[in-house]
């Protein structure tokens, strides 16, 4: 993720925090100096922030290590300051597997309350959350309610939290995967509508959780709408065959007209007919603005670079996309570039798809 500072590894994943969570930690602490006119206070507050966030990390992690028991690598965990994010290189395919991923997060906070629990029943007694919200409660209390307030929101049945997923998984079992995600979905959009009158009335905090919820439910169901319908299809049936190749010793004015002049935005480029480097338009532009017109395409292209093979399936050329980061991929075979692959042109594929079976499922009339 842009933006992120590498913090560490924590069971061979590493471990980023975004800026936007050090401006949280500021706020923090100003607050509460200003509140408290207290440096201890501040420091205080701060101690609580991080306590808080190291909870976040276990419980990403929780994820992580069940998605590595069914071979799925985590390719990293980031602190935001609305949470973490365990960036798992695919989603279980199994309903089983599945559930067992979403809900090792959460069983994390269990584990985490239970042993404060214990610990606040030997040493000094345990306090009620309302007790703990009036007085303040001491540390383990807020620790140990902090833990019962993430795993039981995380397990509400809507996409993008955990329950979510568990509540696919579940469906999953006794229906189709897509028809599962999709009523996931509608259930998840329907606790975002919850959420929003609820918060117009009583917290504007949940309008923001209604609008993360919503988007999270959409993209899910759209996601795996679109991997359906591609499985199975072999990318040469989607990739672009009529395609423009670069040299690395033309100049970007050069590059900047063949854009104009045609609809590609990325260009392999080409040295003896090998694939030496991709060229994209973020690449051009930035390339133009630091550089000007002059300067050579090999200067600004990207040495490091994903391709795909004619025979491989659409779906594991998206999840390679997703994963890259990158908007295009060279299909080459034998060495040879013979075509490129967007994920604009995926999503033209499937556009054609759903329309096709639309069509393919809508009554004919009969015409006398």
């Amino acid at each position: 993720m842009t933006w992120s500072w590498r913090l560490g590894k924590i069971a061979g994943i590493d471990v980023y925090v975004h800026f936007t969570f050090l401006i949280l930690l500021i706020w923090v602490a100003v607050s509460h100096y200003l509140h408290e006119g207290s440096l201890s206070q501040a420091l205080g507050g701060l101690l609580f922030i991080l306590s808080l966030f190291l909870i976040v990390v276990l419980h990403e992690l929780g994820h992580a290590l069940a998605a590595r028991r069914y071979g799925i690598r985590t390719k990293d965990i980031t602190l935001l300051p609305i949470g973490g994010v365990a960036r798992l290189e695919r989603i279980p395919e199994k309903p089983k597997q599945e559930l067992v991923v979403a809900l090792a997060g959460p069983l994390v906070n269990v584990v985490i309350a239970v042993s404060l629990y214990l610990g606040l029943m030997l040493r000094e007694g345990f306090a009620s959350f309302g007790d703990t919200i009036r007085v303040g409660g001491s540390f383990i209390q807020q620790m140990f309610w902090i833990n019962i307030f993430l795993a039981g929101f995380n397990l509400l049945p809507a996409f993008p939290m955990d329950g979510g997923r568990v509540l696919r998984a579940l469906l999953a079992m006794r229906m189709d995967y897509v028809e599962a995600t999709q009523l996931a979905a509608r259930i998840g959009q329907g606790f975002a509508l919850l959420f929003g009158l609820v918060g117009l009335f009583m917290n504007p905090f949940l309008v923001f959780i209604a609008l993360f919820v919503w988007m999270g439910a959409a993209q899910e169901a759209s996601m795996v709408q679109m991997r359906a319908a591609i499985s199975g299809i072999p990318i040469q049936r989607a990739m672009i065959t009529n395609i423009h190749t670069l040299h690395p010793g033309d100049t970007l004015d050069q590059v900047a007209k063949s854009l104009l002049a045609g609809f590609q935005q990325d260009f392999p480029v080409l040295q003896d007919n090998r694939l030496v480097g991709v060229l994209t338009r973020n690449d051009l532009i930035r390339g133009l603005s630091e550089h000007g017109g002059q300067v050579k395409v090999e200067t600004v292209m990207q040495r490091e670079f994903k391709t795909a093979e004619p025979q491989e399936m659409l779906e594991v050329v998206l999840a390679r996309l997703q994963n890259c980061g990158c908007r295009t991929l060279p299909v080459v075979r034998d060495g040879k570039v013979i075509g490129l692959v967007t994920a604009e042109n995926l999503g033209e594929l499937l556009m054609i798809q759903e329309a096709m079976r639309q069509a393919s499922t809508r009554p004919r009339r009969l015409h006398i």
